[in-house]
């Protein structure tokens, strides 16, 4: 089994956008901006798009050195309800990676919107961050769900089999009623407020949404603002699925 401590090194070297992703300073996606802007130097010059680099060279990211590759972090976290995602200026709430303050640089595998809470997985590991978000692979995301009335067997039934938002039908899904007004759902897609905007399409508004599990993982006894890392069970089977 691949560990996710591995590096995928040469005697090419490494490429410079994996290698920052390794080293836990950004994701691939990140590094390429920076590069991009400038802002990154390899032994004292600006470094260029797609190029490769070594550990005994001397990496710079807004002029801080690049110290190597930190211990690999995978949390989950229960993330409150008016806590975003992404540290973006434009919304002006706290975002998740300043909420928990964590002492190594660790960024979140995909979103919850600023209104839902629950589940979210931390990581340093920008490889992780990619294989989970890839749509092709079908992770499974589950979550619980409160609208603003009753709860209908045909109204489940639209949710299962798909509901025209954005411009495309949903993928058929799993969906349970839970009670009166509320149900359970689990998404294999990520689009964005999803079953936010499947509810608005068949006249239902939501109150709360909770994500409980993100493929093997679960929320469980997690207290909201609380983070745990993941057992060495949970990260085997996580390993498992993700990289074999």
């Amino acid at each position: 089994m691949k560990n996710m401590n591995d590096n995928a090194k040469t005697d090419n070297g490494i490429r410079l956008n994996k290698y920052l992703s390794e080293a836990g300073i950004c994701s691939r996606r990140e590094a390429d901006r920076l590069i991009e802007d400038g802002k990154v130097t390899v032994d004292g010059r600006t470094a260029s798009m797609g190029m490769k680099v070594f550990t005994s060279q001397e990496i710079t990211v807004n002029g801080k050195r690049v110290e190597g590759k930190e211990r690999p972090v995978l949390l989950a976290v229960n993330k409150p309800r008016g806590i975003v995602c992404t540290t973006s200026d434009k919304d002006r709430a706290e975002n998740i990676v300043e909420f928990f303050k964590y002492p190594v640089r660790i960024y979140p595998v995909g979103r919850l919107d600023k209104d839902s809470e629950g589940l979210l997985l931390m990581t340093n590991q920008g490889d992780l961050v990619n294989r989970i978000l890839r749509g092709r692979y079908g992770h499974e995301k589950e979550y619980l769900v409160t609208v603003d009335r009753p709860v209908t067997e045909a109204f489940i039934r639209q949710m299962r089999n798909g509901v025209e938002i954005l411009g495309t039908r949903t993928k058929p899904c799993e969906a349970e009623i839970t009670g009166e007004r509320s149900f359970s759902i689990i998404l294999t897609q990520g689009l964005n407020r999803q079953i936010r905007r499947m509810c608005e399409a068949l006249g239902y508004q939501v109150k709360t949404l909770k994500r409980v599990r993100i493929m093997n993982v679960k929320l469980g006894n997690l207290k909201t603002g609380q983070y745990r890392e993941l057992t060495p069970a949970e990260w085997e089977e996580l390993q498992r699925t993700l990289f074999i």
